[in-house]
């Protein structure tokens, strides 16, 4: 499935143009200085200015933090750096997708705004929620190529998660923890250690996994946000695609467009008139643009439709005809007869055919 297949990509690419916010920089600065580490030298060995992280709006280089989190790491001499960096979890560290997250009605809200808001606080990783019938799992693919970074910041990642949700979103459940946690790395060298990883997640882990996830009862999943505010998440929504705009400034016009549609999708399919408002040109300035750089805005919604499908397909149980609904189709036949043309296969043979290879 060539564009679908796609949607976690080139690691590389992401990581040497991507970017990391100072926020969750700090985190990691909190754990090494309470371990007693003087940090300056670390910075400078890694191109960051101090200065810059008086700033919580303000973002370094995705490769930055990534040199810096190699030396850092074996400066630490703990040997689960990344998973104690999580007890330095804030709620500055995840910027407005944390007042995002507040202020959703469930926790399977916050992971259906997660894939799509994550990027202000970098581009440290993908994630995406799978859903089944009594467990689900938030799975993360890390884009940093750096063996030793990415097996302590996706520790760092899945614990500062479960401790956020215990901390903040759902306070009053703190003995509902997760049901099952996996990690692409294998187990640490000494066994002792696991204990460390049994204590920070209150449930089984596992190493070796075909995956990075935290599982949990949907239960767990569909408890209500005791502070959600509607009108403030619609606000912040708004915040957050401003945010998610003035990113993606120095991508090609073309991955603008597409990760604008990425955005507006997900209330309904926008209209490339409204596209074109959004980015302050018209319609036929927004086309002539695209078709410079090969593309069309048809093009780029049938890419991301074709995207969504495969997820709805691959990682829901939801039915074709809902599926056909959020992708905008009028009826659900003319959703069948597009993902045969686009894929070659049928969307119940792709739906079979991957719930077997999982």
């Amino acid at each position: 499935m060539s564009n679908a297949d796609n949607g976690i990509t080139n690691a590389d690419s992401l990581v040497s143009q991507g970017l990391a916010s100072i926020p969750a920089v700090k985190q990691y600065l909190r754990h090494a200085e309470a371990l007693g580490i003087d940090c300056q030298p670390l910075l400078d060995q890694a191109g960051i200015c101090a200065q810059d992280l008086n700033d919580n709006n303000h973002w370094i280089p995705a490769t930055a933090l990534e040199k810096l989190l190699s030396i850092l790491i074996p400066a630490s001499n703990d040997p689960c750096f990344g998973l104690h960096t999580a007890r330095f979890i804030s709620m500055d560290m995840y910027n407005v997708q944390g007042y995002i997250n507040m202020n959703c009605s469930s926790l399977r809200e916050v992971w259906g705004q997660t894939p799509i808001y994550e990027k202000i606080v970098g581009d440290m990783g993908v994630s995406t929620p799978v859903y089944g019938e009594q467990v689900s799992s938030l799975r993360w693919h890390c884009n940093y190529t750096d063996p030793l970074v990415r097996r302590h910041i996706t520790e760092t990642i899945l614990a500062s998660w479960h401790r956020y949700v215990r901390e903040y979103l759902l306070p009053d459940q703190s003995d509902k923890g997760p049901i099952q946690v996996c990690f692409v790395h294998n187990p640490p060298e000494t066994p002792e250690l696991l204990t460390e990883y049994q204590d920070a997640f209150g449930c089984e882990v596992l190493f070796d996994q075909p995956y990075n996830a935290i599982s949990i009862d949907n239960e767990l999943l569909d408890l209500p946000i005791a502070q959600a505010n509607p009108h403030l998440l619609a606000s912040l929504l708004d915040h957050a695609t401003q945010l998610l705009r003035e990113l993606d400034k120095n991508r090609s016009f073309t991955e603008q467009v597409k990760n604008l549609l990425r955005l507006m999708i997900t209330k309904e399919i926008p209209r490339r008139e409204a596209i074109a408002e959004q980015l302050h040109m018209n319609s036929r300035t927004l086309q002539r643009k695209l078709a410079e750089e090969g593309s069309s805005y048809q093009a780029l919604l049938d890419e991301l439709r074709l995207e969504m499908a495969c997820h709805y397909l691959s990682k829901t149980d939801l039915s074709m005809e809902v599926i056909a609904e959020k992708l905008g189709f009028a009826e659900t036949r003319s959703f069948y007869r597009q993902f045969k043309n686009l894929c070659g296969v049928t969307a119940g043979a792709y739906r079979k055919e991957r719930r077997l290879s999982s």
